[in-house]
């Protein structure tokens, strides 16, 4: 009864921290607890090890809560489908659909590009494609990504879709945007100042 009641809570709280704090206590009243240790060499290589085990964590977490889609951006270019006959109601709403269908190629671009390949290339040959058939970059392959162990948690895809989304619609109806102004950089400094002299000397000419 207490699981439960927790699970409810877990699907009720807003708060982030809460949520944590709930799901720490639910695993240990279903007896799902575990302990990573982790090691290394050095300070500088625990935390980024300790930084990635972070990252695997919550996004475990998140593909418990909503499951997973293809990675490699091919969960996105499949979203494309739903674009495809949408039209807006003016010029305007087009120019919008038309920066989304860009926008949700954008990610498995710049993978191809961190591989050093074609991004348009790679980009057609994953529309021209159905299902999970997605871009390896680390081994140039195209496959099922799914079966490659490629994959992504569906709540990090969407919400990225809709952060990027909510921020773009900002950014359009925004009318002045505020910056720091930068700073001049100062000339480098000159010779040794002048030193007054030796005692005795009456100073240096």
């Amino acid at each position: 009864a207490r699981i439960t009641q927790i699970r409810a809570q877990v699907a009720e709280t807003s708060s982030d921290y809460d949520r944590e704090k709930l799901q720490e206590r639910l695993a240990k009243l279903s007896g799902g607890v575990a302990v990573i240790k982790v090691g290394a060499g050095s300070e500088v290589e625990m935390k980024e090890k300790k930084a990635r085990v972070e990252d695997a964590l919550h996004a475990t977490r998140a593909a418990v809560e909503e499951g997973v889609v293809p990675g490699g951006g091919v969960a996105l270019i499949r979203a494309l489908e739903a674009l495809a006959d949408l039209t807006g109601d003016n010029a305007d709403q087009n120019v919008g659909i038309a920066v989304l269908r860009r926008a949700v190629e954008a990610p498995l671009r710049q993978i191809a590009a961190n591989s050093g390949d074609e991004p348009s290339v790679v980009v057609n040959e994953v529309k021209n494609g159905k299902g999970n058939y997605g871009y390896n970059a680390a081994t140039g392959e195209y496959g099922d990504m799914i079966e490659m162990g490629i994959l992504d948690p569906t709540k990090v895809t969407r919400s990225a879709l809709q952060a990027a989304a909510s921020i773009g619609s900002l950014i359009l109806t925004t009318e002045a945007a505020i910056a720091d102004k930068p700073k001049a950089e100062g000339a480098g400094g000159g010779g040794m100042p002048d030193m007054g002299g030796m005692g005795g000397m009456g100073g240096m000419m």
